[in-house]
């Protein structure tokens, strides 16, 4: 099922939220006075539809950095006769007290803050606004939601010397919320008095009270017939709390669990404590004592254990208490604890570090409110992505995007969680994920590089790009990803690996895309990084894969770009090029891809001019005669003087060398190559070739290109036929071979790239009626 969930496409309704969220201005919405948002006045619009709008809006903010926030956004909401809420989930600093304050009128049954630390006492002013309808309530994480500000003075001079303290709010209770039964009051802060707050609720359900400590809580048996469940992680308990919690006999959810390496805890759990519950929690279907200690052996000695298959009947239980169970529990927390590894654990889902099931058990119980345990989860299975193999991949991935959206700034789940998406989107695992889910896993990788500019964040998500198709996977986020590698390439202090992988990545990037594309990125100011990288590694004298890598992505944004030409040109890139030639002459792939960028800014007329200095033609002559990566390097030199030639005798603005000189040399380097050769090069258009065709100026040119299509056309026939019959080829070919100034030679060899070409369109034929 989880296959098919991934793969199914968004519901129309989400599709149509996400749309009218990013357009509010065009769909629901007009401007008033070019500042604050306003509804249509015909539109209504039901709770289910407002929820959806305002739940799905936190989590673009939170997940989308490219959409924008809208200040008074809250305020669409404010006017029940027009738009109905009642279940909405806000989180973090999104929300603020004036939100809250604008949406008071509405009847609120559900309300989740998590993490609100922007709300104040006010809110909870605003929160009395929803007490006659109120079913469920969570304040967790929500640390200043107790305090106001006090300014004590009262004057304006005296505000300067006391700036506005922080008052807690002792007089709150939740009197009046008569509905209320489901309520979270997790990482209360300290000297609230919970009794008293809690006091005026009749009959609650379910209660939260994770991070508190309480050293009574006697109160809570005053909802032993109502109560089902109870939280009280990281509560440090004693045999006072024990004795009420056995008092709470309709519990069917207990969680005493704890993070064990958060503080020291004196109470150790027993078997005497674990009979208790199963003797007096009859109901209980869900108990969580993950992180305790065990004070006595709690287990049945291996002797005695059921052999055969692992069972969850309660009667072959290894944890002795639970053999008094009437049925296996739903969910047993032993995350952390010796019990999880027992054979024998009578429970349907357990969360535990033993294997698989376990820790994805696990990741899923805890991610919401508990990053500590969940970052130490996801290292788990990050161990389990690396050395094993994953046997719930999709669920895996999941949940892993999940906990790296909800806790975007949590550096420990970012590291962890962008380690596990490496090993988790690799090859081997590929044919199981659908586009969607790898759209998904992009766009969290992305996040994680744009919230933290840490070392291993960074690096982890630059590998996980490294398992997508490149450019294709990368496409529809295409800016963004672009900006954030130049980024992290534009840093003063670079880790080595993040500079190698990100060059690479980059260079990918702008390989085999359109024109539109290396223009946008161009503008952003990519030709400038790359040279910056060169002349770094110049000054550092080392010719390394990031060298290369910088002059093959220059090469590649180049083609048939000539406004990247041009920048690279008035960057100093010619500068650039001779120092590198110096500085390293054995080095055969530089060179060919230095070449073949030169190539590409020589097929700009308007740059021309520009390459016409002795200087650059004595050493486009000299690397006519270079054997390096076989013909590449003499191939691409010929190329350069061959579109330099094209432009006439009058162009040839200098002395030295003279012009017949290196025509002469440019003869002897193409009859010098192997036709045969395979090639190091991709071309996606042969337009560049073909324009030194039909003219008569410079026979070498017309050669120089002939040579190229026939070499190309031999070696790799099923590519560049097609190309060069639909590009107009053939006929530019036929008008070559009947021009007095084209050589025999090359009409020569112009006849063999026609017949070519005629016999793979024969082969090719379609037959079939």
């Amino acid at each position: 099922s989880l296959k098919m969930a991934s793969d199914s496409p968004e519901s129309l309704m989400t599709l149509c939220t996400d749309y009218c969220l990013r357009n509010l201005e065009g769909t629901l919405c007009y401007l008033l006075d070019n500042e604050t948002l306003r509804l249509h006045p015909d539109i209504f619009l039901p709770s289910e539809i407002c929820d959806k709008l305002v739940n799905e809006y936190v989590e673009l903010v939170k997940t989308d950095s490219i959409f924008e926030p809208h200040e008074s956004f809250f305020t669409l909401f404010s006017d029940p006769r027009s738009t109905r809420l009642a279940r909405i989930h806000l989180r973090e600093h999104i929300v603020q007290d004036q939100d809250l304050e604008a949406i008071r009128k509405q009847d609120l049954i559900e309300l989740y803050l998590t993490n609100c630390e922007k709300l104040t006492a006010k809110s909870l002013q605003t929160l009395v606004s929803f007490s006659h309808t109120l079913i469920s309530l969570s304040l967790f994480g929500c640390c200043n939601i107790f305090y106001e500000e006090e300014n004590p003075g009262g004057c304006e001079d005296d505000c300067l010397v006391n700036p506005t303290r922080q008052v807690l709010v002792k007089d709150f209770t939740f009197e009046g919320f008569r509905r209320l039964r489901f309520l979270n009051l997790g990482r209360l802060i300290e000297g609230v008095n919970v009794e008293t707050l809690l006091r005026p609720l009749a009959s609650l359900a379910a209660l939260d009270l994770s991070g508190i400590q309480l050293n009574d809580v006697g109160f809570l048996t005053q909802w032993k017939d109502s109560l089902v469940s109870l939280v009280l992680y990281n509560m440090d308990l004693s045999e006072e709390h024990i004795q009420v919690i056995t008092q709470l006999r309709k519990l069917r959810h207990l969680d005493i669990s704890r993070d064990h390496l958060s503080s020291y805890y004196k109470f150790k759990l027993t078997r005497r404590v674990l009979n208790l519950f199963v003797e007096n929690l009859v109901n209980l279907t869900s108990l969580d004592i993950s992180g305790h200690t065990m004070l006595e052996n709690c287990t049945i000695p291996s002797m005695e254990e059921k052999m055969g298959q692992t069972s969850i009947e309660p009667a072959k239980s290894s944890i002795a208490p639970f053999r008094g169970l009437k049925r296996p529990l739903q969910f047993l927390g032993l995350f952390e604890t010796s019990l999880c590894r027992l054979t024998h654990i009578p429970a349907y889902k357990v969360s535990g570090d033993k294997n698989e099931e376990q820790v994805l058990n696990a990741i899923e119980a805890y991610t919401e409110h508990r990053p500590e345990i969940t970052s130490r989860a996801i290292n788990l299975l990050f161990d389990i992505a690396r050395i094993e193999r994953c046997s719930q991949l999709l669920r895996a991935l999941q949940l892993v995007i999940t906990a790296l959206k909800c806790h975007k700034d949590d550096k420990n789940i970012q590291v962890t969680g962008s380690a596990a998406l490496f090993y988790l989107t690799n090859s081997e695992y590929r044919m199981e994920q659908s586009v969607k889910l790898r759209r998904q896993v992009i766009q969290v990788v992305l996040n994680g590089m744009e919230s933290y500019q840490e070392v291993t964040v960074q690096r982890n998500c630059c590998l996980t790009l490294c398992n997508f198709s490149i450019p294709e996977e990368l496409e529809f986020q295409y800016r963004r990803v672009n900006e954030l590698l130049l980024n992290i390439l534009n840093q003063s202090r670079q880790d080595e690996s993040i500079q190698r992988i990100a060059v690479h990545l980059c260079n990918a990037l702008v390989c085999q895309v359109d024109n539109d594309h290396k223009e946008a990125v161009g503008k952003m100011g990519f030709v400038m990084t790359m040279l910056k990288l060169i002349q770094k590694k110049l000054a550092d004298k080392t010719c390394d894969q990031v060298m290369e890598f910088s002059w093959s992505a220059l090469w590649n944004i180049t083609d048939e770009t000539p406004d990247n030409c041009e920048m690279f040109l008035n960057y100093s890139g010619m500068k650039l090029f001779l120092e590198c030639l110096k500085e390293f002459p054995e080095k055969q792939e530089l060179h060919r891809n230095m070449l073949g960028l030169l190539g590409n800014v020589a097929e700009v007329k308007e740059l021309r001019p520009q390459l016409m200095t002795s200087q650059f033609i004595s050493v486009f002559s000299n690397l006519l005669e270079s054997k390096a990566d076989g013909i590449e390097v003499s191939y691409n030199a010929c190329g350069v003087l061959s579109h330099i030639m094209f432009d006439g005798p009058e162009a040839w603005g200098i002395c030295e060398p003279h012009r017949e000189e290196v025509v002469k040399r440019m003869w002897a380097a193409i009859q010098s190559w192997d036709i045969n050769s395979r090639r190091n090069i991709n071309y996606r258009s042969f337009e560049p070739i073909l324009r030194l065709l039909p003219q008569g100026i410079s026979p070498v040119s017309q050669h120089w290109a002939t040579w190229a299509l026939y070499n190309l056309v031999s070696v790799y026939p099923d590519k560049y036929c097609p190309l060069l019959i639909k590009e107009g080829g053939i006929p530019l070919l036929k008008d070559m071979i009947k021009m007095a100034s084209a050589r025999q030679e090359t009409k020569e060899m112009a006849r063999k790239v026609i017949e070519h070409c005629s016999n793979f369109k024969e082969e090719n034929m379609d037959t079939s009626r």
